[in-house]
């Protein structure tokens, strides 16, 4: 890694490379580079308009991800980076490019409680309180109304039963559901799947961005595939609207 970033700083200081990575129209607010369009949604919800994503859609595991020249560019320009735990290559690029930006670790978790406290954090950080505040309200409301036509669409009129991909269990909490039991990130054992199977659930939220397949097979579970990146406009709200779409549709 130490090899790849001399390489990537000494390309940067040699050209003028431009960023493959393609900033939002809005250009207001702070500087924001995100790892990915999870940071990205999180930094936008908190009232930043201009931000930069580097890690494209097309990797589906952000952390094996092998950063680019553009990518030194990117940071080197920015006031902040933002990146999860996990995306360890996001600061080394930042130190290797000799920017001044604040990194910043992201707490990726689409909970609803967590998701106010991050966004409200990243508006206090950014100076962009009010814009964080709106964006709290509206994104209440629209849960809200979500919640609802989920809720409509329960089978009988009864609470779904769910088990979960531990990072998509949120999505029970929107769907109203009755959260039977969690699995992952690793894939699940014959003993796990045993267990699941046992808690008899209608239905399993799996996590499309770490899928391994089929969670219960030969089981009466139906499973319903669910996102947690926002798509190419950063909005987090985006992925409660796709969410509760998929999942209304599992339960009609």
């Amino acid at each position: 890694m130490a090899v790849r970033l001399l390489t990537l700083t000494a390309a940067l200081l040699l050209a003028g490379c431009g960023t493959t990575a393609t900033p939002q129209p809005q250009q207001t607010g702070p500087k924001v580079v995100a790892t990915t369009s999870w940071e990205a949604g999180f930094a936008k919800a908190a009232g930043a308009g201009n931000v930069t994503v580097i890690v494209p859609k097309s990797v589906l595991h952000a952390p094996d991800y092998d950063p680019k020249p553009s990518d030194l560019k990117a940071v080197a320009d920015a006031d902040y980076v933002l990146y999860a735990p996990f995306e360890s290559f996001a600061p080394k690029i930042t130190d290797a490019a000799g920017s001044n930006a604040k990194k910043v670790e992201v707490a990726l978790d689409n909970s609803r409680d967590k998701v106010k406290a991050e966004v409200t954090r990243l508006g206090e950080l950014f100076g962009t309180q009010d814009a964080a505040k709106k964006w709290i309200e509206g994104f209440d409301a629209e849960y809200a109304r979500l919640a609802g036509e989920v809720k409509a669409k329960w089978p009988g009129g009864q609470r779904p039963k769910v088990v979960a991909q531990m990072f998509v269990g949120y999505a029970a909490d929107l769907a109203g559901a009755e959260l039977l039991g969690v699995y992952g990130p690793e894939p699940v054992t014959a003993s796990q799947v045993a267990e699941l199977r046992n808690k008899a659930p209608q239905f399993v939220f799996e996590n499309s961005h770490m899928s391994t397949g089929t969670v219960l097979p030969d089981a009466n579970a139906k499973q319903v595939d669910l996102v947690n990146y926002p798509d190419d406009d950063n909005d987090l709200l985006g992925v409660y609207r796709a969410n509760a779409k998929t999942i209304s549709e599992a339960l009609a």
